[in-house]
């Protein structure tokens, strides 16, 4: 038996011996609803942040929405569990820019757990910078990234407006995902992406490498091939198109940069290609990574992406250089789904 085989054995092993479920910290959820601008498009932007806090249930975070006219839940324990902070009754005071930095300052700034900021609603672009509109005053590009500079925990921040294209150079930082609606300031007719990307998060049909959970990579594939058949189906030109960046160098990709979830686009110098870090972001989590803690699943990340690294690099190794290379990150990845791997 090679070392290969004995390392994929030794892996495959390990899994099996994995036993109860490790604690996991919750993951957080920031749904910002912004103003509708039109009546037409209320009943769009609930819809999308009804699918985003039923998805959130299901992968027991917590959820805080901003920006809708909604009754406040009681207090409740147990999955979805969250706080609702917009009341339709008082709009203005304060204002929901005001809500949104409160709440960016109450999360707690260092934390393995993750949180995830959704944007729903419209954008604008001055040729000067670009605004996500809010019920009241809005907020730019760089404010929000002045808002997050404290945070240092693991950070998706997915921007559903027209206009978003902006917030990826402001916001783009080593760890991050960001994924916005728009490729630039200019597109600024109403954007469909986000509704698609909602319904991704809920449809089976999302998940593209049939592991039982559907990752942001994937929800962003999902809902940019659908946008592109609304407008080809519709004889319209498109005037959206999605994009993502998540190695921290402020340069998007698109959706025609992957070939199912492995990235085709290239990667500047040392850094990793986009796509890596999103596809391994899940709301709702299967049932072998509910067995890891959030420390484990990072660490778990940290390999996958040393494997990237070394596949690309196999070409250029010689076999033995290459398998001595391969055999502690391998075996490291079987220690942990071992149950006396666990800390």
């Amino acid at each position: 038996m090679n070392a290969t085989a004995m390392t994929i054995l030794c892996l495959v092993s390990a899994i099996a011996q994995a036993d109860d479920a490790a604690p996991v910290a919750r993951a957080d959820v920031l749904l910002v609803v912004g103003a509708e601008g039109a009546p037409e498009y209320g009943a769009p932007f609930a819809a999308w942040a009804d699918r985003w806090e039923a998805a959130a249930a299901g992968g027991n975070a917590r959820v805080t929405t901003i920006g809708r006219p909604i009754t406040p839940l009681p207090p409740r324990e147990g999955p979805g569990e969250g706080l609702r902070v917009a009341d339709e009754a008082d709009p203005i005071e304060p204002a929901d820019r005001d809500r949104l930095r409160e709440a960016l300052a109450a999360f707690e700034e260092k934390s393995d757990a993750p949180l995830w900021i959704v944007l729903i609603g419209h954008g604008t672009f001055d040729r000067r910078e670009a605004k996500f509109n809010l019920r009241g005053p809005d907020f730019s590009a760089d404010e929000l990234a002045e808002w997050l500079a404290p945070i240092e925990r693991p950070l998706a921040i997915v921007n559903c407006a027209s206009a978003s294209g902006l917030f990826v150079e402001a916001l783009s930082r080593p760890g991050r995902v960001v994924v916005t609606a728009t490729k630039s300031g200019n597109e600024t007719d109403f954007a469909r992406f986000g509704d698609f990307l909602s319904q991704a998060l809920l449809d089976a049909a999302a998940d593209l490498d049939r592991d039982d959970q559907t990752s942001l990579l994937e929800a962003f594939l999902f809902a940019s091939r659908r946008t592109a058949e609304f407008y080809e189906q519709e004889g319209r030109l498109a005037t959206e198109h999605a994009q993502l960046d998540d190695n921290g160098d402020g340069r998007a990709v698109r959706a025609e940069d992957f070939r199912g979830v492995r990235p085709i686009a290239p990667a500047i110098e040392d850094s990793l290609p986009d796509g890596l870090l999103a596809h391994q972001w899940h709301l709702v989590l299967n049932a072998a990574d509910v067995q890891l803690s959030n420390q484990q699943r990072q660490r778990r990340n940290e390999l996958e992406r040393a494997l990237f690294r070394l596949r690309e690099r196999k070409p250029e190794l010689e076999e033995a250089e290459y398998l001595r290379r391969l055999e502690p990150l391998a075996v490291e990845l079987a220690r942990l789904y071992a149950a006396d791997g666990r800390q």
